[in-house]
């Protein structure tokens, strides 16, 4: 799979496990670490741990891609996974709010949503 199908398909399964404003940026060009980024919140503690549960196997059983690295639990309320040229950011809502990624990478375009 490209970077690209791997964003789409983590914001596909995201979707699907309730995420909240699931938002995609395209850093190709702007970024020499990543091609991009897919943010999303959820709810509680519970809930994160769910979504990057569930993203990790559909992305390994559906899609034959494995997880190249991760970061954080659900008690730090920011989650971090890569897809190798592709990061996921889980948030709970509060700490995506103090951080605001979406505003620091202003510059990035954003992916539709999935719908």
């Amino acid at each position: 799979m490209t970077s690209l199908e791997i964003a789409q398909a983590v914001a596909t399964i995201a979707a699907d496990k309730h995420a909240e404003e699931i938002v995609t940026l395209d850093l190709r060009g702007i970024s020499t670490f990543a091609d991009f980024f897919v943010i999303a919140s959820a709810t509680s503690e519970p809930h994160l741990r769910a979504l990057s549960g569930g993203i990790e196997e559909e992305m390994r059983t559906r899609h034959g891609v494995a997880l190249t690295g991760r970061d954080g639990d659900p008690a730090s309320q920011w989650i971090i996974m890569a897809y190798g040229d592709v990061i996921i950011h889980l948030f709970h809502q509060q700490k995506r709010e103090y951080y605001r990624l979406e505003d620091l990478w202003s510059d990035a375009p954003r992916l539709a949503n999935p719908v």
